[in-house]
């Protein structure tokens, strides 16, 4: 964990109040929020979903990275875009709406995707990466990077009425490559959403990454949340390390004594 201020503000003490009232967070973990840097890459329906979260919550550092322009069949889910964006950056559009919910912290906008040549440097500037790609190629990327500079990634995605959330502990935990050995066939980038699906999605993750960050909680690392919201049913199913993973096979104990977990 980054440590870049020693107190709150006056103006940050009223902003936060209601949610440091909470047992599991007070002025301490409050303080924890504002020293801390997320990476989100993709902030598009899930990913945005999981920024504006931890921007109201006081995340002090996000980085988010998404390439590309907004398009008209963006906006039934991607809750962070505007209408008049259209044609323009997405992520510039993204950080403009995420200094408005939140002037108080500081967002770093990255036009591009995360692949093999770029996700090193990225992640190594934060204590917590949220993967939200659409693309497995993207998601391995991340994944192998975040197992290489020790920091927890929690995987999250949709298809339709379901979500899925896994948090990967480097060390500690399967890595997505345990997980998915090969890219699933006919994986599709275009796929059916909803964007109360998406944002359903969106918040698990920034849920499941307050908790990492306040050091609280029991935590997904180790297993998979999988949410069928047909029939709203959720389940927790364990994932093991693979001992033939490609990434993490060799990785054992965790990188910083911060990240100590237990699950339920």
């Amino acid at each position: 964990m980054t440590s870049d201020s020693a107190s709150l503000t006056e103006l940050e003490q009223k902003r936060y109040e209601w949610q440091m009232w909470s047992p599991q967070c007070g002025e301490a973990g409050q303080l924890r929020l504002k020293n801390a840097t997320v990476l989100i890459s993709r902030v598009g329906g899930v990913g945005g979903s999981v920024a504006m979260a931890l921007a109201a919550a006081g995340v002090g550092r996000l980085i988010l990275a998404h390439a590309g322009p907004l398009r008209l069949d963006d906006l039934n889910r991607q809750l962070l875009m505007k209408t008049d964006a259209i044609g323009s950056s997405r992520v510039a559009c993204a950080a403009e709406r995420l200094r408005e919910i939140n002037p108080l912290i500081d967002v770093v906008e990255v036009p591009e995707n995360m692949n093999s040549e770029n996700a090193d440097r990225w992640i190594a500037q934060a204590d917590l990466v949220i993967d939200a790609a659409p693309l497995f190629e993207e998601r391995f990327a991340m994944n192998a990077a975040a197992v290489r500079n020790r920091k927890p990634l929690i995987e999250c995605a949709m298809y339709d009425f379901s979500a899925r959330i896994v948090a990967v502990v480097p060390g500690q935990t399967a890595c997505l490559r345990c997980i998915y050995p090969e890219q699933p066939e006919h994986w599709k980038r275009q796929f059916p959403v909803f964007a109360a699906v998406s944002s359903l999605a969106g918040s698990l993750a920034a849920t499941e990454a307050l908790k990492l960050l306040l050091g609280t909680g029991s935590s997904l690392a180790g297993q998979i949340l999988t949410a069928d919201l047909l029939t709203m049913t959720f389940r927790k199913l364990p994932v093991e390390r693979s001992e033939n993973c490609p990434v993490c096979r060799t990785l054992s104990g965790p990188g910083s004594s911060d990240w100590q977990f237990t699950k339920t």
